[in-house]
């Protein structure tokens, strides 16, 4: 019977920053990279300077313990740099049922901030967070809330109301 040699490959893990899917990544050799570092993984190859290719999608489950541990740090990173991003949620969430409402599915957001963000919005949108935070006396850090609500989606592959990742 012959032995099949098993050769190590270097690799990396990653969220994407629009859809905040999970990946493993591998790296071109040499390449350094350092947590928070942004790197193209998309289709075009020569815009890749430091990735070879997506190994694959990947569970929350399958990160290791350090980048569990970091990916909180990452995603408010993520929520900040994409910040119109988020604040449109804001002033565009929508009831999903006559019982549940997109805002409700953010921790910490129960019916009495729920309306007091739905009429504050009808004034005028929101221009970010620091904007939000000052109109919403109430709503304390929005993106350690979104972060939450990621984290959650990420965590829970059967979620049934998914509002920023995608499937």
């Amino acid at each position: 019977m012959e032995e099949k040699a098993f050769r190590r490959v270097p690799l990396a893990l990653a969220i994407g920053e629009q859809e905040l899917k999970l990946f493993e990544l591998v790296p071109k050799q040499g390449a350094v990279m350092t947590i928070g570092d942004k790197v193209y993984i998309g289709k075009d190859i020569e815009k890749r300077d430091r990735i070879v290719s997506v190994r694959r999608r990947i569970s929350f489950e399958e990160l290791t313990a350090g980048a569990q541990s970091e990916i909180e740090y990452v995603l408010k990173a993520i929520i900040v740099a994409n910040e119109s991003r988020f604040i449109y949620f804001f002033n565009n969430a929508q009831p999903i049922t006559t019982r549940l409402h997109q805002l409700d599915l953010l921790y910490g957001v129960g019916r009495n901030l729920m309306w007091e963000i739905i009429d504050e919005r009808k004034k005028g949108p929101f221009k970010d967070f620091a904007d939000l935070k000052a109109r919403i006396k109430g709503l304390r850090d929005p993106e350690k809330m979104i972060a939450e609500r990621i984290l959650r989606e990420l965590k829970n592959k059967d979620e049934k109301h998914r509002l920023f990742v995608a499937n």
